[in-house]
């Protein structure tokens, strides 16, 4: 099982065409925390800004797409966008895991942990800061891949970032470079919640 991790493309076609061919190239499944097709009016627009296409493009995927709404997307983003755009949260419940999706700009890690519990999810995936981050709080591993389009922070040069789980293991990699930001073994077996 793979699953492809993804927050803040804001409206950036490039880092959705790029985590597709790279990192998430045979994802069972795409989990999006958030703000996808606006680039919101703090961010600036990336040179490769086109909602219309990067819509298209998440349509299109070649595996199923659980998105949580984040603070810049609106209920429009929805009338372009064939996968639900769930708010304030998605759940992908499976065998192996459960992983609750949520934007995270309104909570903090006390209440992702608590929430993720409540949901019976050993992950909570959240984006908003730009930053990538895996934490543990509560019993629950928290885990903000970064964005994809317009990276905050998180070195010298801040990287645009994406996620990937497979085989018991949790990986932050580089869109810009391919190289590994974090590395994480799960805390938990297959199956057991």
């Amino acid at each position: 099982m793979k699953i492809g991790i993804i927050s803040d493309t804001h409206g950036d076609l490039r880092c959705w065409q790029e985590a597709l061919a790279g990192p998430f190239a045979g994802a069972d499944y795409l989990l999006h925390a958030g703000d996808l097709l606006y680039h919101g009016p703090r961010n600036p627009m990336t040179p490769d800004y086109d909602p219309a296409a990067l819509a298209e493009a998440i349509n299109a995927a070649p595996c199923p797409v659980l998105i949580a709404r984040g603070n810049c997307d609106s209920p429009v983003d929805q009338q372009v966008i064939d996968w639900p755009i769930q708010a304030p949260y998605a759940l992908l419940a499976l065998p192996a895991i459960t992983i609750l999706v949520g934007h995270g700009d309104e909570l903090t890690e006390k209440q992702m942990a608590r929430l993720g519990n409540a949901y019976g999810a050993a992950l909570f995936v959240h984006g908003h800061t730009h930053t990538p981050k895996v934490s543990q709080e509560g019993g629950v591993m928290l885990l903000n891949p970064g964005s994809a389009a317009l990276p905050k922070a998180g070195g010298a040069t801040p990287r645009r970032s994406v996620a990937v789980i497979e085989e018991a293991r949790l990986v932050i990699v580089s869109l810009d470079d391919g190289q590994v930001v974090a590395r994480e073994a799960l805390p938990w077996q297959p199956g057991t919640r």
